[in-house]
């Protein structure tokens, strides 16, 4: 079974109907707009049909002249929180609720570049700041495989548009699982590349340290093909790693006969669902028939990553959102005595709750007086965590575990439990203090239908050789091909 077989979607197919001439780009256009606009899912924030007919005429007409390309006329959409000329670009943020970018972030020029069309802007929390994405400013997205279930966050608007056939791929960013976690409880594929892999100029700031675009698709093949597409040196971003370019998909078809795979005992003890476990152990069996090897490995500093993780991420997130004061852009309340009451007012209005929570813990933690204590503290215990990844990679090619210690759950039933919300990205948030690649792979399904994704994470800048894990084992499996009625 391959990763394309009976996926209508996957971008090979696609790509044959358009080179067939069986369809044309407006034509693949038009059918998506019309399931976005039927669609209840609450997935997307910004639809503009005209900008997307105008791109998907500019790439029947470049095919006309000759061009091909594995992207060129294929539909997609774009988390909201990549800038995109044209389209509000607003971070589900009531702050940035009619912003429109005159630029292009860079993963959305290069995409446009290889000919894709821009389908909209997906919904998202609110600055990426979520698990859930019942923070958004424009309400919550409902997962397609149950309207009562959250999608997961920050990118859930992007991984239930690809689950229910909106869109055959989304970008997405990942800054302590948001790739990750919503693939995982939608039943799709989604990768965060190393940190630095992929540029972040255009991407709105939450946490710079951490931040990193990536893909949400039906298929470790499809993923490898837009990484590929997305991926290099900017110079416009002082994080861009300065690496050569690679073809992600060059070693999807390699064995995996003799490949090491880590399986961490922190990652399946106490708080992890028993159907979770369940899918979970029964993928790593599958790759041991496909001849991969199972080894036990530890790493005992992944109950310090929440920690480190509220503490990190909320300074930078406090640094970055000053610049959202009611002067320049965005949000201005309209009703102040002076300037300092313009901004208090303004950020009071502009931001949601969970966004202002993180301000203040960030703005608490880097204060006089706390910042050796908590800050300083916190990227001690991030070096850890790297150096336990380090010395796992030591006996081992990848590592992999769940992605989220339960399948998703019910809208509201835990948004006032901020604690709660945080301690679902126990297994995901060490990846991402350590900067390294990851992915999620549907696995099955546990509690009510609802899905369960497989995390496999590999060494910094081996994305090659995690896509190649997670495309061999949706040869042998079809949890990718399902997709809810």
């Amino acid at each position: 079974m391959s990763a394309t077989s009976g996926s209508p979607d996957s971008l090979r197919a696609l790509g044959a109907l358009l080179e067939r001439g069986e369809a044309s780009a407006l034509e693949l256009a038009d059918d998506r707009l019309a399931r976005i606009a039927a669609s209840d899912l609450n997935a997307f924030i910004d639809v503009q049909p005209e900008l997307t007919r105008a791109q998907a005429r500019e790439a029947d007409a470049r095919r006309s002249r000759g061009e091909r390309g594995a992207l060129l006329g294929v539909p997609l959409a774009h988390k909201d929180i990549f800038v995109t000329r044209g389209w509000r670009s607003t971070a589900g943020s009531k702050m940035l609720e009619r912003y429109v970018s005159p630029f292009d972030a860079t993963v959305v020029e290069r995409l446009a570049a290889a000919g894709a069309v821009c389908l909209g802007k997906t919904n998202c929390d609110e600055f990426a700041m979520g698990g859930s994405n019942e923070h958004s400013h424009f309400g919550p997205v409902r997962n397609p495989w149950d309207r009562a279930a959250i999608p997961g966050g920050s990118s859930g608007g992007s991984a239930a548009a690809v689950a229910a056939g909106l869109v055959p791929v989304a970008t997405g960013t990942d800054t302590g699982g948001s790739i990750r976690q919503p693939a995982a409880m939608c039943g799709v594929t989604g990768i965060k590349p190393t940190y630095g892999r992929v540029s972040r100029h255009g991407m709105i700031a939450f946490a710079s340290s951490l931040d990193q675009g990536g893909v949400i698709a039906g298929s470790a093949e499809d993923c490898a093909t837009v990484l590929g597409a997305i991926a290099g040196f900017d110079r416009r971003d002082s994080t861009s790693a300065d690496r050569p370019d690679e073809d992600f998909a060059r070693d999807l078809e390699r064995p995996i006969e003799g490949l090491r795979i880590g399986v961490p005992r922190e990652f399946f003890g106490e708080g992890l669902a028993p159907d979770v476990r369940a899918a979970v152990e029964a993928a790593l069996e599958q790759y041991r028939r496909l001849g991969a090897e199972l080894v036990d490995v530890s790493l005992p500093q992944t109950e310090l990553a929440i920690p480190a993780y509220y503490v990190i991420a909320p300074a930078e997130a406090s640094s970055n959102l000053s610049r959202f004061d009611g002067v320049r852009y965005g949000h201005r309340a309209a009703q102040y005595s002076d300037l300092r009451d313009m901004y208090c007012r303004t950020r009071a209005e502009g931001f949601g709750d969970e966004v202002k929570r993180r301000v203040l813990v960030g703005t608490y933690v880097l204060s006089h007086g706390y910042y050796d204590a908590y800050y300083l503290q916190a990227q001690k215990l991030r070096r850890l965590i790297a150096d336990d990844f380090r010395r796992a990679f030591e006996s081992v090619d990848l590592i992999a575990g769940p992605v989220s210690p339960t399948v998703a759950w019910d809208i509201g039933a835990i948004v006032d439990d901020p604690v709660a919300n945080y301690l679902a990205d126990i297994y995901t948030l060490p990846a991402s203090l350590a900067g390294l690649p990851g992915m999620s792979v549907p696995a099955g399904f546990g509690q009510g239908g609802r899905p369960v994704g497989l995390q496999l994470i590999g060494r910094w800048f081996d994305e090659a050789r995690v896509l190649n894990a997670a495309h061999r084992f949706q040869q042998a499996t079809d949890w990718h091909l399902r997709r809810p009625a």
